[in-house]
């Protein structure tokens, strides 16, 4: 404001307040236009504060008479004496310390935040340097900015460095962590197709029609410096940013935000890519397809699969999967795109673990990527080879083994596609046949083998034929058999005093952090008390520290040794 006020010429009629002479009896036309200039200037100064103010304020200044008086008036209301100057002073530098950059921030918003309140400080007159800002960013910065700050640390002095220089080296990190994102395209998702000879010519075919089609059409262009680079069916255009592709300039992209659809009526696409009109198309289309390349849609679109079954792919790059209760493990922060058959994009929103339930126990699966967009689990064969498992295709099955040469699963071939649904008691891990032994298992009611055995030894019952001396294997049984094994009510040590035995355990990240930040935590037990101490920590790297404060702190009280 007191910019504003210098800059009409306004301030002297406020810092002064001189007053008005009066005019003399003959006065000159000076002598007027001296006095007119002054009433206005303090006339328009007292406008200028009124105008500045909210209605609020306004009813308690309407009554002062001069821009001074309510100058004065304001400055004494919100600026305050010395000691109120000290306590703003002390409650923004309180709020400065408290500060915190959150996830979804960027460098420069959390900087124009720190900013905002130094500032702040240095209005009331207090003096507040650079180099505290730069020290306060370099300290609460996220651990994603670590290698950035170890980079400055080595290159620059930090003594002198100045806040400029902090801000430019961390946001040049943080766009090219924002390019790696957005250029981490995962291909090969809806891939899984076998060309015959046909098929490839036909693609060739209809990619030189395409091409033919875009050198005619642009090939007029004078101010495209793409343009006439070949106009033999090889036009050239800038990367597309909707698609990335460059077959086509930017303004003639199906995908492009202004774009509307004619068919559904939304933004952000063309009726050829539109997805009412796929689905609705979707069944013609693949009547079209010759076999071979209709089998990955025909298993992908299908109405009636199980959600519980995961799709082998030899062609998807990675594990995918819709269900989001699938997931033990979740990592939103992992956002990227894939490419499915028709060239079009599907936004990735996670990765993480699938924990799967079989006959054999629970699996993990790890790099799970979360899809919402797709229909049907898929469990990518590429990635599994690159765990160190083993998948053979023979006699119409798909066996998957581990390091070892183990059999994990054994799924067979259905609609010329292999499902592994754990539901399903013909997709155990474990191959079982009806024989007499399972048969007469399953006669009495799935009783135990051993009773059998008896039964058959000491002829307690007629018309039993002999049986096979190992028990069959009964999935239903492992289903509806199973029992959790409690822990052992006596123990082979327990402690007989204090900190002779602490259990510890670290936990996190999660997946929103506390109200100061931190995403982990570490727990110490005392074997004989069973007293619980637990720290939040922001990195998983302060356990050590935290460890010698707790050694030191819990000897102490207890006068023990750990």
């Amino acid at each position: 404001m007191e910019a504003f006020l210098d800059a009409n010429d306004l301030w002297d009629a406020i810092e002064q307040d001189y007053n008005i002479p009066t005019l003399p009896a003959n006065p000159t036309l000076a002598q007027i236009k001296n006095q007119k200039e002054m009433k206005q200037r303090k006339s328009k100064a007292k406008a200028s504060l009124f105008a500045a103010v909210s209605p609020t304020i306004f009813n308690r200044i309407m009554t002062l008479k001069t821009a001074k008086e309510i100058w004065d008036f304001l400055k004494q209301e919100y600026e305050g004496n010395e000691r109120v100057k000290g306590m703003q002073v002390m409650n923004l530098i309180r709020d400065f310390e408290m500060q915190r950059m959150n996830e979804s921030e960027t460098i420069q918003q959390y900087a124009d935040r720190l900013l905002a309140i130094a500032n702040n400080v240095r209005l009331l007159g207090t003096d507040f340097p650079d180099s505290r800002i730069v020290q306060k960013i370099l300290v609460t910065l996220p651990e994603k900015y670590e290698a950035a700050i170890s980079s400055l640390e080595i290159s620059k002095d930090m003594s002198s460095i100045t806040l400029a220089e902090v801000l430019n080296a961390l946001q040049a990190q943080e766009q090219r962590r924002l390019m790696r994102q957005e250029g981490s395209v995962v291909d090969g998702a809806f891939q899984a197709k076998t060309h015959n000879n046909n098929g490839w010519k036909n693609k060739k075919k209809m990619q030189g029609y395409n091409n033919k089609n875009a050198g005619s059409t642009y090939a007029g262009s004078t101010n495209n410096k793409y343009n006439n680079q070949n106009n033999k069916n090889n036009q050239v255009f800038p990367p597309c940013p909707n698609c990335k592709k460059t077959n086509h300039p930017h303004n003639r992209c199906w995908w492009r935000p202004d774009a509307r659809c004619h068919k559904c009526g939304q933004l952000g696409h063309m009726e050829k890519i539109c997805k009412s009109q796929q689905q609705q198309g979707e069944a013609k289309v693949v009547e079209d397809l010759p076999k071979e390349e209709m089998l990955f849609a025909v298993s992908c679109f299908a109405a009636n699969s199980s959600t519980e079954s995961w799709l082998i792919d030899s062609g998807c790059t990675n594990h995918m999967t819709h269900d989001r209760e699938l997931f033990r493990e979740l990592d939103k922060i992992v956002v990227s795109k894939v490419r499915i058959g028709n060239g079009a994009y599907i936004a990735v929103k996670g990765k993480g673990t699938v924990a799967i339930e079989g006959l054999t126990g629970l699996k993990l699966i790890f790099d799970v990527l979360y899809v919402p967009e797709i229909n049907q689990n898929l469990l990518s064969v590429p990635q599994l080879l690159e765990k160190g498992y083993k998948v053979l295709f023979e006699d119409k099955n798909c066996m998957i083994k581990d390091s070892e040469g183990r059999e994990v699963f054994k799924v067979q071939m259905a609609g010329k596609s292999f499902t592994l649904d754990l539901m399903k008691d013909e997709l155990a891990a474990v191959h079982e046949e009806d024989t007499t032994t399972m048969l007469w298992h399953k006669r009495l009611g799935h009783f135990h083998h051993g009773p059998l055995i008896f039964m058959k030894k000491h002829n307690l019952a007629h018309g039993l034929p002999e049986l096979e001396k190992e028990p069959p294997t009964c999935s239903a049984c492992r289903y509806g058999k199973l029992t959790r094994l409690s822990f052992p009510k006596n123990k082979v040590w327990k402690a007989t005093q204090k900190l002779q035995l602490i259990h510890t355990d670290v936990g996190g990240p999660m997946s929103t952090p506390s109200l100061n930040g931190s995403k982990y935590y570490i727990a110490f037990i005392d074997d004989y008390t069973r007293m619980c101490w637990i720290y939040f920590m922001k990195f998983k790297s302060e356990v050590a520290d935290i460890f010698v404060k707790f050694k030191a702190w819990a000897e102490t009280q207890s006068r023990e040794k750990i």
